[in-house]
């Protein structure tokens, strides 16, 4: 008969193993994508077999799913420690803008995952259940902070909360995944430390401006619209 201490032993060798095997294929992955990793290399890394990689995710589809999972519960995760409950809505927002700020600046196997997931067309992101509700605590947090605001006259804008995502996860995540290409162009790294406190800033600022309704009589004119713009 197995003992208790011995079959707990195993399962945390197992959830080390586990996360250990996630670890490497997230920067494999992210190096390479979907298509271009190997799960020969991983192994080779992790100084283990195919063979149990497969015993524990199966498949390298399901090794890729697992580690899409992993990287966006960290950023929920993350999202979560905003206190909403204690924090005036102007403040709650801007933290949650630089909160992803901080994030995307640290993580950047995350960023380039994204984007190997967009030339899939979230083809992987689809096939988890666990992926599938997971965008729904963040627009909950920003539901709450925008109807506080709203509340407290803070806002003033009716906006609606994919659009505040999207505009705080834009920003950051064009600064990590266009660095190279706007380097090439503008001739500025966004990734220099030099610039780094600046671009926090503002991507809370331009948040909260938005929200307070800054600048609505330009939108509606059409002012101070450049004629072009690259995406770089």
């Amino acid at each position: 008969m197995t003992s208790q201490p011995a079959t707990t032993e195993r399962q945390r060798d197992a959830d080390r193993t586990r996360a250990e095997i996630l670890k490497v294929a997230q920067h494999e992955f992210a190096r390479h994508g979907y298509a271009g990793a190997r799960v020969d290399e991983i192994a080779a890394r992790m100084r283990t077999t195919k063979r149990m990689i497969y015993y524990y995710y199966g498949s390298k589809e399901r090794l890729y799913i697992a580690v899409l999972e992993k990287a966006y519960a960290e950023v929920r995760a993350a999202e979560r420690t905003v206190d909403v409950e204690h924090l005036a809505p102007v403040e709650a927002i801007r933290t949650l803008a630089e909160l992803t700020f901080d994030h995307h600046d640290a993580h950047r196997d995350f960023i380039q995952l994204v984007a190997i997931e967009n030339i899939h067309q979230a083809e992987h992101i689809r096939k988890s259940q666990a992926l599938a509700g997971l965008a729904t605590p963040v627009l909950d947090l920003i539901e709450r902070i925008l109807d506080a605001g709203q509340e407290s006259g803070d806002f003033v804008t009716e906006a609606d909360a994919i659009d505040v995502h999207m505009m705080i996860s834009s920003f950051c995540f064009f600064r990590v995944a266009n660095q190279h290409t706007f380097g090439a162009l503008f001739g500025r790294d966004m990734t220099a430390p030099e610039h780094r406190a600046r671009l926090r800033r503002m991507v809370g600022e331009m948040v909260v401006g938005y929200l307070r309704g800054e600048g609505g009589e330009g939108r509606e004119s059409g002012e101070g619209r450049p004629a072009s713009a690259s995406p770089a």
